[in-house]
This record gives structure tokens, sequence and C-alpha cells, in this order.
């Protein structure tokens, strides 16, 4: 796993020294190796951690006759198949690694190579000759490329803070982007919260060509039904698919462990690891002190059946949160609202004591559909039937009656947040239902809110009479709550302690089938994941298919009356919110006091807002934005076209 970084100089020379500054920034994601190429139009940088080829594989990496570079970051899974494809056609290899079979494959098929990659990564490409630089990334936007436009030039890197080394990058607020981070706990792609800065979309490629940019999109999933397939074909191909998927993903020459959570994903990844005979077997996981997070009794009891060794501490409120929490504001790079983030930071630095490489399940509840949010789509329906004053009237009393608890999402949050969201339109409650602040809070906070609505971001899925309302969200939940919320959030935490985390689930094969299923073989009723489940039934045992979804948390809700008040205060006061221009103070003090104060549950939203502001003063955002010129094109909008 690597760092990349690197910028064109069309219309003027930087020195050596930028491109040096911009890599260094990124050692943490590569501390074994640094190198830079420079020509007298392009600077590429990398820093790489050391899981294949420990001896040949240093960055960049050049083509025998000095007219193609790469830098890359990612693995390539399928690269000994690729490499025997070249071979044939008579190429010769000098490493065993796969960034020269990425190197090699795009000199014999240019951008189409891409298509035969199975993996995770963001690439840039150099021709010397032809002046024209290739920025590519996976499929499913597992690893990051940062894009910034500057004149006729480009500047990119796996992290904003590379780009931020660079002279020609200003750091002003992306204020539309601010309210989507408010709203969703993320910024959705292609934008930042860094006026300027855009993710490059995944299952992109960019080409730069003499000052002239083009966007290309060379993969899309499909989620066209299957015309006939039933629950157990289902369930033969999703094991065959998940089996190798497993198998690619567990090369290494390097030590390697698995994350577990006691929860479905995790253990089917722990079960055919140890099916395939990967020895040793290393477990990692999380335990808390507060029971409503706490999933140790399953995680411990799957370790212990496939014979693992595990490893495991806990979180509770005596834990060293605060220095984390501050060190996570550097690595983040944007501000991190999933509270989650704090137990992936734990969970990576546990890690790697032990291990290089781990693998993650994440993916598997966007495949195959087990979020409460899908069920709280279904159960808002009905709900909506009911006159909107009569769910007014039931939100109001659930809001004064139902007294506020310190478990991570009580009965009373979810009835409050599905009366809330029942007011919404659907497209806009599936969002709020997992989101942070709500649009009426975000209007007495923020003093000039746009009132931007979450529920756009469906505008360009397929129709429901297409593929179905469920299938429409899943879709929406791999683009954006999958790639901008949880690959952000692993990638950025594991990177920051030298780890490499790898989710099997994301192979595009096993993406494409599970998209290609009926929904009644996802969810029926209140059974979800049913064909996943199907697959791994024989194999894991009925106390972890049958559990109840949880997901790793802190107890926000109990912190924020405890030991992460001291630090909120100290970071969301007055003085912060009034030098923003942005923020209505009173407003939002009393949405902390009325967390403090029991008379609301806010601990999630808390973390939101408490995180941004570390953000914005570790790395001196301006808070005025940049006036947007008519004239900039927007990578979506080309994407689209």
């Amino acid at each position: 796993m690597c760092g990349i970084a690197g910028f064109t100089h069309d219309t003027r020379a930087l020195d050596d020294g930028v491109i040096r500054r911009m890599t260094s920034a990124l050692t943490h994601r590569g501390p074994d190796q640094q190198g830079c190429y420079c020509s007298p139009r392009i600077a590429l940088g990398a820093v790489r951690l050391q899981v294949l080829d420990l001896r040949d594989g240093d960055q960049p990496f050049r083509s025998e006759d000095g007219q193609t570079t790469i830098v890359y970051n990612g693995e390539i899974y399928n690269f000994r198949e690729i490499r025997s494809e070249l071979e044939a056609l008579g190429h010769r290899f000098r490493s065993d690694c796969d960034t020269e079979v990425a190197l090699r494959a795009f000199i014999e098929w240019d951008t189409a190579c891409f298509g035969r990659f199975r993996g995770m990564f963001a690439l840039a490409l150099w021709s010397e000759r032809s002046n024209r630089l290739i920025l590519c990334r996976d499929r499913m936007g597992i690893k990051p490329l940062y894009i910034r436009q500057s004149g006729r030039d480009l500047v990119f890197g796996s992290e904003m803070k590379a780009l931020l080394a660079h002279p020609d990058v200003t750091r002003a607020i992306n204020t539309s982007a601010l309210e989507d981070f408010l709203s969703l706990n993320y910024v959705p792609s292609p934008h930042t919260l860094i006026d300027g800065i855009e993710k490059l979309p995944s299952g992109h490629f960019l080409e730069w060509r003499n000052g002239v940019q083009t966007l290309t999109r060379w993969w899309s999933p499909d989620f066209a039904p299957h015309p006939r397939i039933d629950l157990s074909d289902a369930a033969s191909e999703i094991d065959r698919l998940l089996r190798d998927s497993v198998r690619e993903h567990l090369i290494s020459d390097v030590p390697l462990g698995i994350w577990a959570s006691g929860g479905i994903d995790s253990s089917a990844l722990l079960h055919y690891a140890a099916d395939l005979g990967c020895r040793p077997l290393n477990t990692f996981s999380i335990a808390f002190e507060n029971k409503s997070c706490d999933e140790s009794p399953y995680f411990r009891d799957i370790a212990s059946r496939y014979g693992a060794v595990h490893h495991e501490i806990e979180l509770s409120q005596n834990s060293d949160l605060t220095q984390a929490i501050l060190e996570m504001a550097w690595f983040s790079d944007e501000p991190g609202a999933d509270a989650g983030a704090l137990p992936v930071w734990y969970l990576s630095k546990l890690s790697r004591e032990h291990v290089t490489v781990a693998l993650s399940g994440e993916g598997g509840d966007e495949l195959f559909g087990g979020y409460m949010t899908y069920r709280a789509d279904a159960l808002a329906r009905p709900l909506r039937l009911l006159p909107r004053v009569v769910r007014r009237s039931a939100l109001r009393a659930a809001r004064s009656l139902l007294p506020v608890s310190d478990a991570k999402i009580g009965l009373e949050y979810k009835i409050k947040r599905m009366l809330e969201g029942s007011l919404l339109k659907p497209d806009d409650a599936h969002f709020f239902w997992s989101g942070s602040l709500s649009r009426s809070q975000k209007q007495r906070m923020l003093r000039n809110p746009a009132g931007i609505s979450p529920g756009r971001l469906c505008a360009d899925l397929p129709h429901v009479a297409e593929v179905g309302a469920i299938n429409r969200y899943l879709l929406a939940d791999q683009r954006y709550y999958l790639q901008d919320n949880l690959l952000y959030k692993v990638d950025r935490m594991s990177m920051a302690h030298s780890l490499e985390v790898r989710p099997p689930f994301l192979d595009h094969r096993l993406v494409e089938f599970a998209g290609s299923l009926p929904e009644h073989l996802k969810i029926r009723g209140s059974r979800q994941k049913i064909s996943l489940k199907a697959a791994l039934r024989g194999k894991l045992p009925e106390s972890i298919l049958n559990r109840r979804k949880s997901g790793l948390d802190i107890p926000a809700h109990e912190w924020f009356r405890g030991p992460l008040l001291p630090l909120l205060r100290d970071t969301v006061n007055r003085e912060s919110l009034e030098a923003t221009g942005l923020f209505d103070s009173r407003e939002t003090l009393s949405l902390i006091e009325d967390h403090r104060e029991r008379r609301v549950n806010a601990g999630f939203q808390l973390w939101g807002l408490m995180t941004l502001f570390l953000w914005l003063k570790k790395w001196n955002i301006e808070m005025t934005p940049l006036r947007e010129k008519e004239d900039r094109e927007d990578f979506a909008l080309a994407a689209a076209s």
C-alpha cells in the first residue's frame, strides 16, 4: 500500500522541493520507501508500504525506455494472471510486484487495461512521449485520489494534505459541502470541504494532455435484475464468489489478520480464510465497557471456534480518548463525522502491532441489505398515510414524554428519528436515518443555509420501477455512504498507522452479482441479508446468523455527557463559532446544553461538530469561500454527460 502525489507544470516550472513536500506529507501511508520523478512537464512522487515484492517494487516505477512512469496505490489481486498474459505477448519483467504489471498492462492495452484489474487502486501513469497523464481510481472508490485544477495544470494526491503542500492550492471552505457534511456525516463525491479540491470519481479515469482534461467513466454497476434465480442458486454463487475473493485478498508477503466484530460479514471472512488454510489466523476486535456498543461475546466466540490468535482492547470512559481524537484531526484530511472512526483508530493501532494487512467486512450491508435504514424506509411508507398533523403531534409527544438514554441507539432515539423522518420526502428520509443534523437544525444553526436537499443524490439513480426501491437505495449507499464515509474512514484511520485494510466483499464480480439479485432475496419483511445468510448457513453458527445488526461505534450520547464534554466545550465555543461567520453561536451552543441536560440525545451530531472545528483549527481553513467561477467545470456533470 502506498501514497501518491504529483502535478503537471504546463505553464510554470516548480523546483523538486514541492513534490518532495507533497510526498513527505504522506509518509504514514508508506514508511518503507519514498521516491520522486521530475521532468519538464510533470512531477510524480510516491511513498511505499511494502506488502508484495519487498525488494524490487520501489516507486516511481519506470519502463526500460524511460517513456512511461507509474505511481500506484493499492493492490491488483489478479496481477499474476495478467503478468502471464503479458509475458506471452513478449513482455519481460524485472520485479514480482503488481506495480510493474499495471505499468506494462497500460503500455500494452492503454486505458482498456483498467477493466482487467481486480482490486483496489488509485494510480497515475505518465507518458513522456505524448505529454499525457492518466489518473485512475478503482471501481468502488476503495482507494482515494484527490485532484485540483490550477489553470491548465493539475495537482493530485492520495490525501488532501499532499495537495495542500502545493503553493497553488488554497484552503477556502466549500459552504455547500459544509451543509452536506452537517446533514450526511460526510461530503458526497466528487466534492470536498475545501473549495477547488475534488475527489476523482470511482470507476473513472482522467486524462490530461497538454493542459486539456477529459473525464471518462470506465465502470459502473448494473442493477438489472437477474431474469430467473432462486435462493439456492443465489447462495451457491455467493459462496463461490466470496470464497474466490477471500483467496485473492489473502495474497501477501507480510503478516495478515482479520478484523472481527462477531457479525455476519467479518465472521464470513474468518470462515473462508480458515477453510483456505490461512495460518496463523490473527483476529482483532474492540470491546466496550458500555454494553450497548459491546460485541465481545460474539467475536470471542467466533475467534475461538476457528482457533484464531485473538487480540482485543477495551474502550471506556477512562481511555485516552482526547489524545486520539486530536491526532485524528491531522490524519483525517476532512473531519470524520462518523463517530465510528474512533474505535477504527484504536483497532488499526492494535492490528499494526502484529500485522501489516487486515481483511475487513465493509460492503456486505450495502450489497445485501443489512442496515436498519432499509427497514425504516419500508416502515415509513405506511406511516406517511397518517395525516401530517398527526405525525407532528406524535413527534412532539415523543420528545416531551420519552426520556433519553445512554444507549448507543436506544428505542426512544429510534422512535423520534422515525417520526421526524416520516415528515420528509422518501429520498431525503433515507439519508436522514443514518445522517446527522436535520434540516430544521441546520436552518437554526447556520446563518445563511442554502437548504440543500440530501435526496438530490438520488436524482441520477435508476427509477424505482426499473430496479425496485430497495435496490435503488442500496446503489445510493454504495455510491455515497460506503465510499465517502465508511471506506474513507477505514482508509484514513488504518493508513495513519501504516496498515493496509482490504475489503473482500467489494470484489467487483460479487458487487455485480449482488446487484443483479431481486429485492426479495435481500430483504423481505423483518428478514435481511437473506441470500448472504443462505450462503453461510451451515458454515457459521446460528447465533451469528440470527443476531441483530450492531456496528462498530462509540456510546456517543454517554461520552458527550462525560469524558468528551471538556474537549467539546474547548473546541465548539462562542469564540470559535463566531469566528467562522457561518454559525449562529446561540443556537449551536444550546444543542450542547440540551444534550448535557438530557433534553435530547445529540451525541452523534456533537461528534460531527467537534471534529469539524478541530479540523478547521488544525488545517487553518479560511472560512470565506472562493467565488465560484461560471466557467469552472464540474467533474460530476462532465461524467454524467
